[in-house]
């Protein structure tokens, strides 16, 4: 075994209400009632991050991730008073705000949402990340968005118009009755708008969501192979380029929070049902952790907030951080295996070999590569670390 090092560390910070819960979400989000406990919550929060600073071990925070749920339900204050909560007690890797952290919070571009973007700006969010999932009306209402498609365009412009110059959209594409034609008018639309960023990934019906229980009539898979390819090459086209499985943006405008996820470095994770992964090098080993679910046992607890913790096995390092790595277009050092994980690269080298060999890795430069052929069928990949 290597020593494992510690990584960079990011905060993720779970906001869990929304206006309503769309058939396709599986994510940790409740319909919220009239009157959010946003003051109660805050609180929480704050000492959930408290009992969290044993594992920051003398680092500083590299980015800050609001995520739901719906983020902007919550006041820019209330978001703002978060953010001086983790800078006082953690503090931040850069501390001008010339060169300051980045700090990312979703947000739907529904009208009331829209109003608080100046306000987002003011408190320190540097980086908006909008729902968008798709600029056709017929299509939203399938979704069960509750915005239209011209609230969406307008958010654009309310979020520069606020000072946002990093701004990320989510789309979604093969989703009910969609042809491609539709998705690519759904693609060049978001292109127009000039995000830096876009978030651009299929539907997939997960369990536990409306659209599982009452599946959504879907595009044949030779549609949504053409939609693919499509795409990606109008994105390409446009400056777009990937730089991880569903991740797109001009040169220089990758996601800092998201990255992080990748390359698997550490963050902690406040707030109801979030997930953190934390290194501790003192004991020589990595822990994933998760926070209580339901908002009203989580304003519950006292004490703690973590409904569960354990060590990721010896056995397990290897694919878990795989899993991650090759999802990354350029993929990682080869050193980052090592110190990430505390195996040595000979642990892994008969499994690289033979992906080198099959066409679905390359080793160079020290790197550790999906090969274009390895991200397409990047399940196979990971299969060989399983084995």
């Amino acid at each position: 075994m290597s020593r494992l090092s510690l990584p960079p560390l990011s905060l993720y910070v779970h906001i869990p209400w929304c206006v309503k819960k769309c058939p396709y979400c599986d994510f940790n989000s409740h319909t919220a009632n009239h009157q959010l406990p946003e003051e109660e919550y805050l609180q929480a929060l704050i000492q959930d991050l408290e009992l969290e600073l044993p594992y920051v071990q003398g680092r500083k925070l590299s980015s800050i991730f609001f995520g739901g749920g719906t983020p902007s339900l919550f006041s820019a204050e209330t978001i703002g008073r978060i953010i001086q909560a983790a800078q006082r007690r953690i503090g931040f890797e850069n501390s001008t705000f010339e060169d300051e952290i980045e700090i990312s919070l979703e947000a739907n571009p529904g009208t009331f949402e829209q109003e608080k973007f100046s306000g987002y700006r003011s408190v320190g969010v540097n980086r908006l990340s909008i729902g968008i999932q798709s600029f056709n009306n017929n299509q939203l209402e399938s979704l069960g968005r509750i915005h239209s498609s011209e609230q969406a365009i307008k958010a654009i412009e309310t979020a520069k118009n606020a000072g946002f110059e990093n701004i990320n959209l989510d789309l979604m594409h093969g989703l009910p009755g969609q042809d491609i034609a539709d998705a690519m008018a759904d693609l060049q639309q978001a292109i127009d708008l000039n995000p830096n960023h876009i978030s651009w990934y299929q539907l997939t019906i997960e369990s536990n969501t409306v659209f599982y229980n009452k599946p959504p009539k879907l595009p044949k898979d030779i549609i949504l192979e053409f939609i693919q390819e499509n795409g990606l090459q109008l994105l390409a086209d446009n400056g777009y380029q990937q730089y991880e499985v569903s991740a797109y943006c001009k040169e220089g405008n990758q996601s800092d929070h998201n990255m992080n996820y990748w390359e698997f470095g550490d963050y902690l994770g406040i707030g109801a049902g979030a997930h953190g992964k934390v290194t501790l090098v003192d004991e020589q080993r990595i822990i994933r952790t998760a926070k209580t679910r339901k908002p009203e046992d989580y304003l519950a607890r006292e004490n703690s907030y973590t409904a569960s913790s354990h060590t990721i096995s010896k056995e397990e390092l290897p694919l878990e951080f795989m899993m991650n790595a090759m999802r990354l277009n350029n993929g990682v050092p080869k050193q980052f295996f090592s110190e990430r994980t505390g195996c040595t690269i000979e642990t892994i080298q008969l499994a690289l070999d033979k992906l080198q060999k099959i066409g679905l890795m390359e080793q160079e430069n020290n790197d550790l590569i999906p090969t274009e052929k390895g991200h397409k069928f990047l399940n196979n990949l990971l299969e060989v670390f399983n084995e």
